[in-house]
């Protein structure tokens, strides 16, 4: 949203080819690119971006939700069906979208920095943002919006109030960045660090630093470290930065100071210090980027050092996890500007799980606009929202209390709502924290938070969508994704990974017994589920709560007939389950005329979808198998559709299938596995990301003399003098007592360290002789494919044992960045 305000007219002038204009005179001021993010409806334009399926079947939806105004590709839409709306026409919608960005970008004169690199872009905005504040009034990309589509929403937020701007963009594939150029347009550039993320996209490494390059070919200014310099183009003035060479910013030492680091530099030929907030080397490496920028700005040192060492972290994800009461909390509370409040209240909205919707919001600071101008906006976007309740913190909100609902609760501070709100007033709703960082929200999660133990299971919701797009990506035209949520989505959560695909819009969910699908109908799911081990006692649950039973035997589908009569239900929906080699659970073909008879004699069920599993769909030594699979499997449908008079879902494929065997896909594919990264094609498969990360810390450190025994049976032996280091995992947990004894291994500050004695139900310990460990240091068990499978290696197991093992009560804390 921005406060420029285009007529639908001028849009369709600047990127239409054709237009159906009922309302000519209609303001915009906010793009959907999302129909499942509406906000400020009246005065929005849809575009219908191409992709796996066709958007325009949103366009209904969002007429009904109020939304006016729409960019299509498909001419013969039946504009008709919606009488009130304005249609622009156009070949490539996301063309005209960045055509339009480029327009608004063109309006605003004031410097923009661009930035690009593989690693530290936002973090590197976000820093500049925080440094650059004081002096200016600053526009940035929201989060990391810095892809084809992002870009253009970013530069959309221009507007005359702001005087800065700083955008990131980012690429995959090569001649993208050209495009972004002609969006940002930047006065500025800034490269950050060159690393691995999307190399697959591209020839070679150099390739990929040319591509990035695109974004600085008009620039006056580059900012980048001296050994890309050879890059730029020749008319591009440059300032640079090195460890190791001549260049206008050198860093000629740096020493660690407690949780400091003291940069002794040279610039213009003086030497001075810098101490900035971290340790590590990226964080070194993007401060001293933001250094150099605020140099080549003309910053005064002083200034400079003044403002680096109040450097904070940038926490760019918003965390999950179960709260009080029967809550869930997302912690939000980097910043609350209101393009990150819009994200995060579009995640909060993700939450069916609960029937109360609830932010608590701090003052919106830096936004450039006036206060009742900005708390107007809000105020207009929660309602748009739906959130049901507000707890609001600070004195700016507490001045524009009027604007805001009646259920709304007010707060001059963050102490003052800790000591009068009660909290057992929180109960069975999604709580939202959302606040600038002087408000020390933290104070507020850490209260809400379930207490547990601090071993944790974190799952990348990025990754996990990512994943299932990559895989959305590899279906044939219709064909529909049923994914797999069964064993408490393989380790991962229930309804957290359940609203995350419902969300995505997938077909169908699948779970095991029939108690996961109630668990999920509680918490709001609504897509169709298949249970696939139903027993006849679950009958009765299965109906009560519109689940539908997978059936492999006579013996199931007469109890189910049977169990349907007495309540009078027809045509109840059934998934037919065949053997078609697996020889675990299905019908076989010797079964069909039977199958036949009962379903034309009897009116209590349908077949919604005929499946089967394949044995070995990732082997080739069992390609020959595979192929006999799929062809009994599909004579059998054919059969059965001829025999009962209508037709049904097919469905044979399982992850490894998807991409080996894509002309088996049928009308639905069944992915499980593969959403959390792991596919048995590949150890280490860079098109996958990996979603969980299993992670606890260092209870205590000893000191042991050689030929001390660690542990139960005291089978632990130190063969010299050391140290060990006690962690809070153990069997118990889901780390079993097989990696005891030096099998398995931990990371701790990304060294390799090794179990010694026995696992315990509750702890292990870790030989850490020689390492650089403190108390309440960070362990990582795993974080990454080769490490799962590591284990799964030493464990003589697959992956999915691995993660499925993982006990519930480990806390598992879901994050999206």
């Amino acid at each position: 949203m921005n406060s420029e305000i285009y007529s639908i007219q001028e849009i369709a002038g600047l990127i239409g080819e054709q237009s159906v204009l009922v309302h000519p005179n209609q303001t915009i001021h906010t793009i959907l690119t999302d129909s499942r993010k509406v906000s400020d409806v009246s005065y929005s334009i849809f575009f219908v971006l191409k992709g796996r399926k066709d958007a325009h079947q949103f366009i209904p939806a969002l007429y009904k939700a109020g939304v006016r105004a729409f960019v299509c590709y498909q001419k013969d839409y039946p504009i008709k069906d919606f009488p009130e709306a304005n249609f622009i026409y156009v070949a490539d919608t996301l063309n005209a979208l960045q055509q339009l960005a480029a327009h608004h970008r063109s309006k605003f004169n004031y410097p923009v920095i661009g930035i690009t690199g593989s690693n530290g872009k936002t973090i590197v905005k976000e820093w500049l943002f925080q440094l650059l504040a004081p002096d200016y009034h600053v526009v940035r990309s929201p989060k990391s919006y810095n892809s084809q589509i992002g870009v253009p929403l970013a530069i959309w937020q221009m507007d005359k109030q702001f005087d800065f701007g700083v955008f990131e963009a980012g690429l995959s594939l090569p001649h993208e960045m050209a495009k972004l150029q002609n969006i940002i347009k930047p006065d500025i550039g800034i490269l950050t660090n060159i690393g691995s993320p999307h190399d697959e996209g591209f020839k070679n490494r150099t390739e990929k630093i040319k591509e990035k390059f695109e974004l600085f070919r008009e620039v006056k200014l580059l900012i980048c470290n001296q050994e890309y310099v050879s890059f730029r183009a020749p008319q591009v003035n440059v300032f640079t930065w090195s460890f190791t060479q001549d260049a206008d910013l050198r860093i000629k030492n740096q020493t660690l100071v407690d949780q400091y680091t003291l940069l002794t530099c040279s610039y213009q030929q003086e030497d001075f210090n810098i101490k900035i907030p971290f340790t590590d080397k990226a964080s070194i490496e993007n401060a001293i980027t933001c250094l150099a920028t605020l140099l080549a700005l003309k910053v005064s040192i002083p200034v400079i050092s003044a403002r680096l060492e109040k450097l904070h972290q940038v926490k760019m994800r918003l965390e999950l996890k179960s709260g009080i009461n029967q809550t869930s909390i997302i912690d939000d509370s980097y910043n609350s500007d209101v393009s990150s409040l819009e994200i995060a209240l579009d995640f909060l909205n993700q939450q069916n799980q609960h029937p109360v919707k609830t932010l608590i919001l701090s003052d919106i600071q830096q936004s450039g606009l006036k206060g009742e101008v900005l708390y107007n906006k809000v105020a207009k976007l929660l309602k748009s929202k739906n959130i049901n309740k507000l707890i609001a913190i600070g004195p700016q909100l507490s001045n524009f209390k009027n604007f805001f609902s009646t259920n709304s609760q007010f707060f001059l501070d963050t102490d003052a709502f800790l000591k009068q709100y009660n909290l057992d007033d929180f109960n069975n709703e999604a709580i939202l924290l959302k606040g600038a960082r002087q408000f020390e929200f933290e104070k507020i999660s850490k209260i809400l938070a379930q207490k547990v133990h601090e071993t944790i299971l974190e799952i990348n919701l990025n990754a996990l969508e990512q994943n299932l797009n990559y895989y959305k990506s590899k279906l044939q035209p219709g064909v529909k994704l049923m994914a797999m949520v069964k064993a408490f989505a393989y380790g991962s959560g229930s309804y957290e990974i359940a609203n995350l695909l419902q969300y995505n819009k997938v077909d169908y969910l699948a779970v095991a017994y029939a108690d996961e699908g109630i668990a999920l109908r509680q918490a709001g799911i609504t897509l169709p589920i298949m249970v696939m081990s139903p027993e006849v006692s679950s009958f009765e649950a299965i109906v009560k709560y519109n689940l539908e039973p997978e059936i492999f035997s006579f013996t199931a589908l007469s109890s189910l007939h049977q169990y349907l009569k007495t309540l009078h239900k027809t045509q109840y929906p059934i998934h037919l389950k065949l053997d078609t080699g697996m020889h675990r659970l299905g019908f076989e073909e010797k079964d069909l005329a039977a199958i036949r008879t009962f379903l034309l004699n009897n009116d209590t069920v349908k077949v919604k979808t005929v499946f089967s599993h394949l044995a070995a769909s990732e082997a080739t030594q069992h390609d020959d198998y595979t192929k006999s699979q799929i062809q009994k499997f599909d004579a059998f449908c054919q059969d059965l559709e001829a025999e009962i008079g209508y037709t049904f879902i097919k469905h044979i494929c399982n992850t490894s299938a998807i991409r080996r065997w894509p002309k088996a896909q049928f009308d639905m594919v069944r992915l499980g596995i593969g959403l959390y990264g792991i596919d048995n094609l590949s150890k280490d498969d860079a098109s996958l990301y990996q979603v969980a990360t299993l992670k606890t810390t260092v209870s205590q450190i000893k000191e042991l003399k050689k030929g001390d025994t660690i542990g139960y049976g005291r089978v632990g032996l130190m063969e010299q003098d050391g140290k060990i280091a006690t962690v809070k995992i153990g069997y118990a947990d889901g780390y079993p007592r097989a990696l005891g004894k030096g099998v398995g291994s931990m990371f701790i500050n990304n060294q390799e360290v090794f179990t010694i004695g026995n696992i315990c139900m509750d702890m292990c310990m870790l030989d850490i002789t020689g390492k650089d460990v403190k108390e309440g240091d960070e362990v990582i068990i795993f974080d990454s494919q080769p490490l799962l499978y590591k284990i799964a290696g030493q464990l003589q197991t697959i992956p999915y044992e691995v993660l499925t093992n993982i006990s519930q009560r480990v806390k598992r804390v879901y994050y999206y960045e």
